[in-house]
């Protein structure tokens, strides 16, 4: 009774208190159950998030601030290959995780205020544009620096990209903790776990914050948010460079899981992928981004496993990719949703009241 009485002091039930700890539970174990049933399953876990990761810094330029930002996934390139130029043996470099994770995230950030400073004065289809040369002339760049002086080594990648190792603890290997086998996709998977929810913690503290009432003020209306006192240019920035940031962390997760980085691995496509996660989910709802981000990068995976077997058992054979199946029902999804659900499928409270209040003005 005493801790009842003690949660309720605190402001939070010990019912949420509990649901907290079961979720925690659920997510220490989750990777072992989905090991039974091969470890591709952990690897499709944890690429779900690094799409949660890359959505959350989406979300803070546009669902927060309210800028289109198609060229999103230039700042992962950034992050995967600083840390594949400063722990591989592309260049001779072998620096420890501590060095490499923050250069990969405070240049992500660099780049994302020089896309910001620029841009500063668009808005809409034109910043829209300007983001969309931005992601791809990164990715030409990164394409095309093998020559005179090979830097990125072009279209063919760099590999043998060293595993995060902290204090002699190989995250790439397999190894047996009290009697326990952990894979290397298991270990990755409570890195990026923890990296999450750091990133999960950050967003919701600068929602809430007067830097994150200035950013909803930018994206209602810029000039009624300049008339109250509101720097504009400095909150942009911001939102930029926050945003980058958090792409900077998910690119350099990405190449020290994979090994081998390549520019193919960050075109149009996976911007426009990581975009959709945002608006499906619900814009600058935090869990709703969450839910966008791991449907849509767990959905693929689950029709591979399903579709093709499903086929072969009824015709004897494959006679429609997985692929061509995933982009139509992809496309089907986010016509529904936009028809039924236009602030997603777990909206914030505020974008719910302006699309409620604006039906309600229409009628």
């Amino acid at each position: 009774m005493s801790t009842q009485n003690a949660a309720t002091r605190s402001g939070v039930s010990l019912k949420v208190w509990l649901g907290i700890a079961l979720f925690g539970v659920v997510l220490a174990i989750l990777p072992f159950i989905l090991g039974m049933a091969g470890q591709s399953w952990v690897r499709t876990l944890n690429f779900a998030l690094l799409y949660v990761m890359l959505a959350l810094g989406l979300n803070v330029v546009v669902g927060f601030a309210g800028l289109l930002d198609l060229g999103y996934i230039a700042f992962y390139a950034v992050g995967a290959y600083v840390w594949a130029l400063l722990a591989s043996p592309h260049f001779g470099l072998h620096l420890p995780f501590w060095m490499v994770l923050p250069a990969g995230v405070v240049l992500a950030a660099f780049f994302g205020a020089m896309l910001g400073a620029p841009t500063l004065k668009l808005r809409g289809d034109y910043l829209a544009i300007v983001t969309l040369g931005f992601g791809e002339i990164v990715r030409i760049f990164m394409n095309n620096l093998d020559a005179p002086i090979n830097i990125t080594n072009g279209p063919q990648g760099i590999n043998r990209i060293d595993d995060i190792s902290i204090f002699g603890f190989d995250f790439g290997r397999s190894q047996e903790i009290l009697g326990l086998r952990i894979t290397g996709p298991e270990k990755y998977y409570y890195l990026l776990l923890l990296l999450t929810i750091i990133i999960v913690v950050i967003c919701a503290r600068l929602q809430n914050s007067r830097i994150g009432r200035a950013w909803e003020a930018v994206r209602e209306d810029e000039i009624a948010a300049k008339a109250m006192g509101i720097n504009t240019r400095n909150i942009k920035l911001l939102a930029f460079t926050m945003g980058a940031s958090f792409g900077g962390v998910a690119g350099a997760m990405f190449a020290s899981m994979q090994g081998f980085v390549s520019p193919e691995s960050f075109s149009l496509t996976e911007s426009i992928m990581v975009l959709c996660m945002v608006v499906l989910g619900g814009m600058g709802n935090i869990p709703g981004v969450i839910l966008g981000a791991i449907l849509l990068s767990v959905f693929p995976e689950f029709l591979r496993a399903i579709v093709v077997p499903i086929q072969q058992a009824v015709f004897g054979d494959v006679i429609v990719d997985p692929e061509g199946i995933r982009m139509l029902l992809f496309g089907f999804a986010l016509v529904l949703v936009m028809i039924f659900r236009p602030a997603g499928l777990w909206p914030s409270a505020v974008r719910r009241r302006e699309l409620t209040g604006a039906k309600g003005g229409q009628a």
